[in-house]
């Protein structure tokens, strides 16, 4: 039995193509191998990313104690001393959003090219389509972190304005080699938004349209809309939703699921809760809808502050109302 199979229920022209797709055991075919090795190689590291920043702990009190006594050097180096260290981990965590950028337009390439629909595309292309899935499902996990740590922006405010006073009192600028202050504006560009990784995600999807002109945007809107309703279907049927072996793999469709349709309201000029959209949109909040509360909040969350055509006029009133 291949990984993915096709619902039968459903009609493709009723309500989209609905598949089920198994993302814990899609495993690349010779054709797919080498974006799939390219794309592996950044994800190898998403652990440890999100580790490194659940672990974050901030310098505040170090930062307190300094401003608070502006003539004690020594409570000055040590708030710097405390900082450093920090900074160089945020620029880690942006760094690889560069990278994570970079592996998304890889897929997209594969995933969008005129040679296939979106639906064969899914079906030829499992490995990658799954490797599309854990980067939105590791995007929607890291920025769910960030909005818990507001020590981040805290923390790199302190390093932002202390920099030049350091220069005159000749204190320890070696991060300056690490951290120079284009690389200090980008981050703090990066860090400033509520939902970083999913603005770079959402930013690249739209450069990655843009530059590729001779491609039709429905090929990249309905690869995105086609995913949503993968998920949607394999979220709501229990018959699919058991052949899970973990339980945390209900989740993962979730958080792809909402990265799909942020990314799609992002790309598509009409948004995704316009009554023309290809994402079943009452479907995909209801799903979330019957999941605990605790579990989906978030979720709901980014769909209501991370989107762009919400508040459209064009929204119907009931997708409005479902997500207040």
């Amino acid at each position: 039995m291949g990984n993915l199979l096709k619902v039968l229920t459903c009609t493709e022209l009723e309500q989209g193509p609905n598949f089920f797709l198994d993302f814990e055991n899609a495993q690349p075919t010779e054709g797919e191998r080498e974006v799939w090795n390219q794309v592996n190689a950044v994800l190898q590291d998403s652990e440890n990313i999100l580790l490194g920043l659940q672990a974050y702990k901030g310098a505040g009190q170090e930062i307190r104690d300094a401003i608070q006594n502006p003539s004690d050097f020594t409570l000055q180096e040590r708030a710097w001393n405390s900082v450093c260290p920090l900074v160089i981990k945020l620029k880690r965590f942006y760094s690889f959003s560069l990278r994570l950028e970079e592996a998304l337009q890889s897929l997209l390439e594969c995933l969008t090219c005129p040679l296939f629909t979106p639906t064969q595309h899914l079906e030829r292309e499992q490995a990658l389509a799954k490797q599309f899935a854990e980067i939105l499902h590791f995007t929607l996990r890291f920025d769910e972190l960030k909005m818990r740590i507001p020590a981040i922006q805290n923390d790199f405010s302190y390093y932002r304005r202390t920099i030049s006073r350091n220069r005159i009192n000749n204190m320890n600028l070696d991060i300056e080699r690490e951290v120079n202050n284009e690389m200090a504006n980008r981050m703090s560009l990066f860090y400033a938004e509520a939902t970083p990784m999913l603005k770079t995600l959402s930013n690249a999807t739209t450069n990655f349209v843009t530059e590729n002109k001779s491609l039709p945007l429905e090929n990249t809107t309905d690869c995105l809309s086609t995913m949503a309703s993968v998920c949607k279907v394999m979220l709501e049927t229990p018959e699919y939703s058991s052949r899970f072996s973990s339980e945390d793999t209900l989740l993962f469709c979730m958080r792809v699921m909402v990265g799909v349709i942020i990314l799609y309201d992002h790309v598509h000029p009409n948004g995704a809760f316009n009554k023309s959209s290809k994402i079943d949109m009452k479907g995909c909040i209801k799903v979330l809808k019957d999941q605990p509360a605790d579990i989906v909040e978030g979720l709901l969350n980014a769909l209501k502050f991370t989107t762009k055509h919400l508040n459209d006029e064009s929204t119907p009133k009931n997708i409005r109302t479902m997500l207040q």
